[in-house]
């Protein structure tokens, strides 16, 4: 997570080369990954590539409005990841593509999207809350500074998205214990500079839409990976693409989870521009595991009882 400076443009044009996936075969695309020091890939990255390749699959000017995946397997970051395109269907107004992301000859990514060519119809829309100018608020840098060395931030994420949080990052809130609500508001945008490509920017937003999405569980309960004994990773992804948008302009992600229970986390997301525009909503399940049954009971009884 970084404010822009200090090389962000050059991770970010990392990221930007690594989703101008290398074609292969017909439907068959390879995708690389930056560096960055995750242990796994990061499934925004994966989400982001699969909608590259769907798109490269589609003629016209039909746009992607919306996607539907799962995260099979823990990827593999040292290695690429081949993307195979299924063309389900090309209607008259809409196309379908099935896209399966494999390394080390098994799937660790599924994914259908359907695509759809411009046309009139009714709008409205959600208006976007109240909330504080991103320039008033802390970087994320900032705002994390006293746990330094103590976050596995990847230089990945710490270069590719600016964040600036509204509600306590859940290593802050956790300081403070649970909260009475499963919210969480933040302003993001790619560090800088995105090429023009439609494309690009709606796969980018495929990427930032998995960086805090499950943070609303772990602040309605006062706890945070790496820190405290539970783990997590993404069970599955949906996003729905409103309106056009920039990718490397503010969003604000307005997040809350309605239910955690079984060791899971449920998550939705509303995306809006800086001027009010519904652009995307985002919806997921993720693994929020107890790793250390005993530390997890000391942890739960410290937290309760949970209000609201």
């Amino acid at each position: 997570m970084s404010d822009g400076a200090d090389g962000g443009q050059d991770t970010l044009d990392e990221l930007v080369g690594v989703l101008a996936l290398e074609p292969i075969e017909e439907n068959i695309f390879r995708g690389h990954h930056p560096r960055g020091g995750l242990a796994r890939t990061f499934g925004g990255l994966t989400a982001a590539q699969a909608l590259v390749a769907a798109a490269r699959t589609v003629e016209g000017e039909r746009a992607i409005h919306s996607l539907h995946s799962y995260f099979l397997r823990p990827g593999d970051p040292t290695v690429p990841t081949v993307f195979l395109v299924e063309r389900i269907r090309d209607g008259g107004s809409f196309s379908t593509r099935r896209v399966h992301g494999v390394q080390h000859g098994k799937a660790i990514y599924s994914f259908a999207a359907s695509f759809q060519r411009p046309e009139p119809g009714f709008d409205h829309a959600d208006e976007m809350p109240p909330v504080p100018d991103p320039e008033s608020l802390p970087t994320a840098a900032e705002a994390l500074a006293p746990f330094a060395g103590r976050l596995p931030i990847s230089s990945l994420l710490a270069g590719t998205v600016d964040l600036r949080a509204i509600d306590p990052h859940p290593f802050v809130q956790r300081e403070h214990g649970p909260r009475d609500r499963a919210v969480h508001r933040v302003w993001m945008r790619a560090t800088g500079r995105l090429p023009d490509d439609p494309v690009v920017h709606r796969a980018v937003l495929a990427y930032l839409s998995d960086v805090s999405l499950l943070h609303p569980v772990l602040v309605r309960h006062g706890v945070s990976f790496s820190l405290d004994p539970v783990m997590g990773a993404s069970l599955d992804h949906a996003l729905w693409f409103h309106r056009d948008l920039r990718a490397d302009e503010w969003l604000l992600y307005d997040a809350h989870s309605p239910s955690a229970s079984g060791a899971r986390g449920l998550a939705f997301g509303r995306l809006f521009s800086r001027d009010g525009r519904l652009v995307a909503s985002v919806a997921q399940e993720g693994l929020v595991r107890p790793v250390d049954p005993e530390a997890f009971a000391r942890l739960s009884r410290r937290h309760a009882p949970l209000r609201g």
